[in-house]
């Protein structure tokens, strides 16, 4: 199986990418620049099931944790995903304790969940080492789930509680909207929740994460004491590269109108 989880919980420091471009080529281009984990992006990105598997077949040969975060909480879903091969589900908008419980019940094989058992799944080498996979999987399977709600710090301590929820992740973006000041990590009141969401993280011994939108914010929250800690995106890059590139050609033009 896998060692992300128990790094994790060993309060490593694990360096991370969100993909959300459904592109099985960008997802290469992660793998080999070195980070530990990547966030295949199910949610808001562009791909789907069949996008995720060639995605998670470009980065097989790689030393990198393939995590996947899902649209919500549907125990098809979790399935089939665990099934092709990722290590790893991102949950989003947990707002309770209940929440996390019915995301976990549907990862983990019988009697500690629900998840249903089948062999030949590509997690289980189609079947070359189902022994082992199903011996090892539901200690193995890292669990995160984001808080991104003013609903959610207020379950904040419930929800650290669950056994079982390894990471505790800020979503940044989603939680400034929820406390009225979209876009804004400065302000005191979401200085104040990302501390204390990193510091609840720690007292009940799981991983604080986040995903930073700068090197300058990851480096805040790395003070702060997050450790399970993502920057920027294959979409975000992409489009920041070909901007410059665009940016630069055009300054020449304007030059030669001049």
């Amino acid at each position: 199986m896998h060692w992300i989880r128990r790094r994790a919980l060993a309060d490593e420091l694990l360096s991370g990418t969100f993909l959300n471009l459904g592109s099985s080529i960008t997802a290469e281009l992660a793998a080999r620049a070195g980070f530990d984990w990547l966030l295949f992006d199910l949610e808001h990105g562009a791909g789907d099931r069949q996008e995720l598997l060639a995605q998670l077949q470009a980065i097989s040969a790689f030393d990198v944790s393939p995590i996947v975060r899902l649209g919500g909480i549907d125990a098809i879903t979790i399935k089939r995903i665990l099934d092709i091969g990722a290590v790893g589900l991102m949950i989003p908008l947990v707002n309770t304790a209940d929440d996390a419980r019915r995301a976990i019940d549907a990862m983990l094989y019988p009697p500690e969940g629900q998840r249903g058992v089948a062999v030949s799944t590509r997690a289980a080498a189609f079947g070359g080492n189902f022994d082992e996979y199903f011996a090892r999987a539901n200690e193995e399977l890292l669990v995160v789930v984001q808080i991104e709600t003013r609903d959610a710090l207020a379950n904040l301590e419930d929800i650290a509680s669950v056994d079982r929820v390894d990471v505790i992740f800020l979503g940044p973006l989603d939680l400034s909207v929820s406390l009225g000041d979209p876009k804004n990590f400065d302000s005191d009141e979401f200085r104040e929740a990302a501390k204390r969401i990193a510091r609840v993280a720690r007292e009940h011994g799981k991983a604080a994460g986040v995903l930073a939108l700068s090197p300058e914010l990851a480096s805040r929250y790395l003070d702060d004491g997050y450790t399970f800690v993502a920057c920027g995106s294959d979409g975000g890059a992409a489009a920041a590269g070909l901007r410059s590139i665009a940016d630069a050609l055009a300054a020449h033009r304007d030059e030669g109108d001049s």
